[in-house]
């Protein structure tokens, strides 16, 4: 998905918004991710409306034109939500069907069925890392949440010991895998190719979530030794059907669109010739908008129908669907506007003359911006959007397979130590009924791990590609 490739981004951008120095533009871009962070961490604001204010003051203090500024950000925001908007509907259409058809359900029980003792870490990362491919992270954690609590209740299992291992699957997935929202906004402001950063992406995710999973899980479950609580197991959604969909269906519904997006990769490797009429038809239906449209309508016979939903109550699952993602839509939308403001008062240009005395690696560069953002605004998806926005010049000459190791080293940013200001802190604490400090010596660690142990798995993969 490269509609707005870096080439693109400079041509609407050949005359930046503000004649500013580098001294101004970098305290003008302080000052505006300042304004972000107080807003969000100090006021509660939501992070639309931060990111909105925020990007008025970096033009203030950049000493832009407002109109100009205006329409730098209602631009990127309109170019976001037209290529990802689809996307994160489509994908959000996928989890609920999966959800509500008691698909979820039917690979959990399948899965921990074959698994005991000792394989039951590994059996929770596995059935994290399937489930959270399509969903959300928020939606993933609500669905997982009460198989974790009654796995640690009926195997008498340390909670930390089946949870951590559930939340590293859901992470590395939301972090660094498409079709989530800050891996596809990353890809799209950076000109990475989706199926080759799927590709290297899964290649990072498998070691990365064994160690910050089952391995770490270890730890976390010395450190806090606690009992599921009992008011947080929750019904199961397929406890009210009367039937529900097979294990192989489910999993081949889940798995159909990253098919098909790497099967577009392979042959663009393979065949790289765009008049072959084989490469023509792999990139239609390897385009993330045709894999998971694929998805969705298969999707609703193998899960809906197979649960016995009538037309009716799968016309109902796709409207209830949509309206979470309302909010997901608005700040990606909002952090897309930040994002061409920044590039076009020529922010990008700045960073990539202040880079070239650094001599930090640009993969490196990226993440540290993006950790820095995080660590600040709480958020992981404003820190990918921001930090991708930034280095997004970096990328202008990279190789295929460099520019989505920056979009990964970003992504991997973005996940580095979760703390009070992020809303999935406080989901964590709550579920698991920790309290602060027990939940940074394990939700906080097992998130920096996955950043650090991601990051350098990306750096090697760089030495060697």
């Amino acid at each position: 998905m490269t509609s707005l490739s870096v080439e693109m981004l400079a041509a609407d951008a050949v005359e930046p918004i503000t004649s500013a120095g580098n001294a101004q533009l970098g305290i003008a871009v302080l000052a505006g991710i300042a304004v972000i962070v107080l807003l969000i961490t100090k006021l509660k604001m939501h992070a639309f409306l931060a990111l909105t204010i925020g990007t008025v003051a970096l033009g203030s203090f950049a000493g832009a034109n407002p109109a100009k500024t205006i329409t730098s950000f209602t631009t990127g925001l309109g170019s976001t939500v037209a290529s990802v908007g689809v996307l994160i509907a489509l994908g959000a259409i996928l989890g609920k069907l999966l959800a509500d058809s008691g698909g979820a359900d039917q690979i959990v029980d399948t899965i921990l069925a074959k698994a005991s003792g000792r394989a039951m870490p590994w059996a929770m990362v596995l059935i994290a890392s399937i489930i959270g491919l399509p969903l959300f992270f928020e939606v993933g954690i609500v669905l997982m949440i009460p198989v974790v609590l009654l796995v640690a209740k009926r195997g008498n299992y340390s909670l930390m010991r089946i949870g951590i291992p559930a939340l590293a699957g859901l992470s590395v997935m939301h972090g660094l895998i498409p079709p989530h929202p800050g891996p596809l906004v990353a890809i799209d402001a950076l000109g990475a190719n989706l199926g080759v950063t799927l590709a290297l992406g899964v290649l990072v995710a498998i070691p990365t979530v064994i160690i910050a999973g089952p391995v770490f899980s270890r730890y976390a479950a010395r450190w806090v030794d606690i009992e599921a609580p009992e008011k947080m197991i929750p019904q199961r959604p397929s406890e009210e059907l009367d039937r529900r969909p097979s294990f192989g269906a489910t999993l081949a519904t889940i798995l159909l669109p990253v098919v098909l997006m790497l099967v577009k990769a392979l042959v663009d490797i393979v065949v790289d010739d765009p008049e072959n009429h084989v490469q023509r038809v792999t990139d239609v239906i390897g385009s993330p908008l045709i894999a998971l449209l694929a998805a969705v309508l298969v999707g609703m016979f193998t899960l809906g129908r197979a649960a016995g939903f009538t037309k009716g109550r799968l016309a109902g699952t796709v409207e209830k669907s949509l309206a979470p993602i309302a909010g997901i839509l608005l700040i990606v939308g909002a952090g897309g506007g930040f994002k061409q403001t920044l590039i076009d008062a020529g922010v990008g240009q700045m960073i990539l003359d202040f880079s070239e005395n650094w001599s930090i690696p640009a993969l490196l560069l990226g993440w540290l911006i993006a950790v820095a953002i995080r660590l600040a605004t709480g958020s992981a998806t404003v820190a990918t959007i921001s930090a991708a926005g930034l280095v997004a010049p970096l990328a202008a000459d990279m190789s295929t397979s460099h520019a989505a190791l920056l979009v990964l080293a970003v992504g991997a940013g973005s996940l580095f130590f979760s703390h009070v200001n992020d809303a999935g802190f406080w989901l964590v604490k709550e579920y698991f009924g920790m309290d602060v400090p027990q939940t940074i010596k394990t939700w906080s660690v097992m998130e920096t791990i996955i950043s650090v142990v991601s990051l350098a798995f990306i750096l090697l993969l760089s030495l060697v590609l």
